[in-house]
């Protein structure tokens, strides 16, 4: 068998794994996005459809994991192959723990509308950050499409703005749980599930570091963000 040919059947393998993590990222967005929604609209059975995906998000993993060692143990990759499985696989496990915080906001929501709610607290903020982390997931997804190192930068650096939000809605809530302590138990909730959001924004910024360190050869986590505008410029 030629060289090109064992080439050209590499790139489909790669090909065909990229187009499911995009496929496993689209379902896991769309899981935080109903989360949120069963939580703005105290839908139980919204939050149960969130829950039922869980499984086959964990199963995608499962596959996907072992579709990667096959590829690693068959072609032996190098270089910039060999970091761009290595950037799937933990762009996978990414997604995963993403599906993991949908769910968990999914069973908080389960515990809400059993319990009530009061319409005072700032549902509307957790809303606002919840559509800054999928915007962040989604921006993240389409740099990993695309291998766009430009695109995975600007995620990095409006992490800042999800961990904001994240600090502005902790305030928030333990003001209401000084100002009226029968607010405490909803309050509580709330905290679970900001907490997840935030880490949803992280997730997508952890995505948009391994397509960084894809393209530039650079492992940039725990890096600040100006310099890693260095590496990527």
């Amino acid at each position: 068998m030629s060289d090109k040919h064992l080439s050209s059947q590499f790139d489909a393998e790669l090909s065909a794994i990229s187009a499911r993590v995009l496929e496993m990222g689209g379902l896991v967005e769309a899981q935080v996005a109903q989360a949120v929604y069963a939580l703005t609209h105290f839908s139980h059975v919204t939050a149960e459809q969130v829950i039922r995906q869980e499984h086959r998000v964990n199963q995608m993993e499962i596959e996907m994991d072992r579709d990667l060692s096959t590829v690693i143990a068959r072609r032996q990759p190098t270089a910039r192959d060999l970091r761009l499985l290595i950037a799937t696989s933990k762009t996978i496990g990414n997604l995963e723990r993403v599906g993991d915080e949908a769910a968990r906001i999914a069973r908080t929501v389960q515990r809400v509308t059993n319990f009530g709610m009061s319409g005072r607290l700032p549902i509307a903020d957790v809303a606002f950050e919840a559509g800054l982390a999928i915007a962040s997931l989604r921006r993240a997804l389409d740099a990993f499409a695309r291998l766009d190192a430009l695109q995975a930068l600007q995620v990095i650096k409006q992490d800042s703005e999800i961990d904001a939000e994240f600090d502005g809605l902790m305030r928030k809530l333990i003001t209401y749980m000084m100002e009226d302590p029968r607010t405490i138990s909803a309050c509580i909730d709330l905290v679970f599930v900001v907490k997840a959001l935030e880490r949803v924004g992280d997730h997508a910024k952890n995505i948009a570091e391994q397509v960084i360190y894809v393209v530039k050869g650079a492992d940039v986590r725990h890096t600040p963000p100006d310099s890693v505008e260095t590496v990527v410029q």
